[in-house]
């Protein structure tokens, strides 16, 4: 079984996070984010990963490597040029088995691909999409089913409160290889808003999953995902801890320091005398100094806070120092 991953982004809503690093191996908790998505393809019985790749693509390769053993194969298809998540599908398939998962690679999830695979297969689809059912869709397009779970309609991203409950589509899609046929080669097309409008009573399929779902982003979002993991809310193999709470390994945590409510101590980093951390990650490599508070902030590797300075509500990039 095969999946291809769309990884092209540069993940322009984290920077700085994302300024030298690509969003899809930015670390999440304990491990770079992409290597929950490989083993929740892994669990479903998927063996095979293309990834579409863009921006940085070499660091890519160098953190996840090639798989193979008990992990699936990773392969990576670099884009030219940026062609939408059809064109880049498109642009890998000679790479593709004629039926595949292809995935949105920003989110965290625990979604029953299995489950939408095997409706895939039972009704016959040309393309299946996992829908997620949400309170408040604004910022997303809804898609409309009839009781059979043939897709009737998509609407455009509401405002917010001018929409009630409805499903989203979840960036997890069952394809057959055949609708990339009417895709022009080497121009950019959306699968969104081109396909599938065009597949509309031509075996377009939905279904709804229920379990966890979250698009990481944003910092607000990367920051929940880090408590979702840390706290069991998401099926993941990482260790959870009720209090939100992760320490790595190697880190240097001084008498008298505080860390929680929820806080994530990378690798390596440093917490000296009097220091706080609480609802902050701080990524690896970094050091808080002495009476120094950070809160509700994302430090990225190598940032250091120098003694009795207050940080709340940062994102801050690689190495920065922050003095009084």
């Amino acid at each position: 079984m095969q999946a291809l991953v769309l990884v092209g982004g540069k993940g322009t809503r984290l920077r700085p996070l994302t300024t030298e690093t690509p969003k899809p191996i930015l670390k999440l908790v304990d491990r770079p984010f992409l290597s929950y998505m490989i083993e929740w393809l892994a669990s479903h019985g998927v063996d095979e990963i293309v990834f579409a790749c863009g921006f940085l693509p070499d660091q890519l390769e160098r953190v996840l490597g090639n798989g193979g053993g008990d992990s699936p194969a990773l392969h990576y298809v670099v884009e030219p040029e940026p062609l939408g998540t059809a064109g880049a599908i498109k642009f890998a398939e000679e790479y593709l088995n004629d039926r595949f998962f292809a995935l949105n690679g920003d989110v965290l999830t625990d979604l029953d691909l299995t489950a939408l695979w095997n409706s895939h297969l039972e009704n016959g689809a040309s393309a299946s999409l996992g829908l997620y059912p949400v309170d408040d869709p604004a910022g997303y397009g809804l898609v409309d089913l009839d009781e059979s779970g043939r897709v009737l309609d998509f609407h455009e991203k509401p405002e917010p409160g001018h929409a009630g409950p409805g499903l989203i589509n979840a960036g997890t899609y069952v394809l057959e290889k055949s609708v990339l046929a009417g895709v022009a080669a080497g121009r950019q097309v959306s699968i969104e808003r081109e396909v599938f409008p065009s597949l509309i009573g031509n075996g377009l399929r939905g279904m709804r999953l229920d379990g966890y779902w979250m698009d990481i982003g944003t910092p607000d979002r990367y920051l929940e995902a880090s408590w979702d993991i840390v706290e069991g809310r998401v099926r993941t193999g990482a260790e959870t801890n009720p209090e939100g709470m992760y320490i790595g390994s190697d880190c240097e945590i001084a008498t008298g320091a505080k860390v929680g409510p929820r806080a994530i101590i990378g690798n390596r980093s440093i917490l000296d005398s009097g220091s706080s951390v609480s609802n902050s990650v701080l990524i690896s490599d970094c050091e808080v100094g002495s009476g120094a508070v950070v809160i509700d902030s994302i430090l990225s590797p190598g940032v250091r806070v120098k003694g009795g300075v207050r940080v709340e509500g940062r994102v801050l990039g690689k190495n920065e120092v922050i003095d009084a």
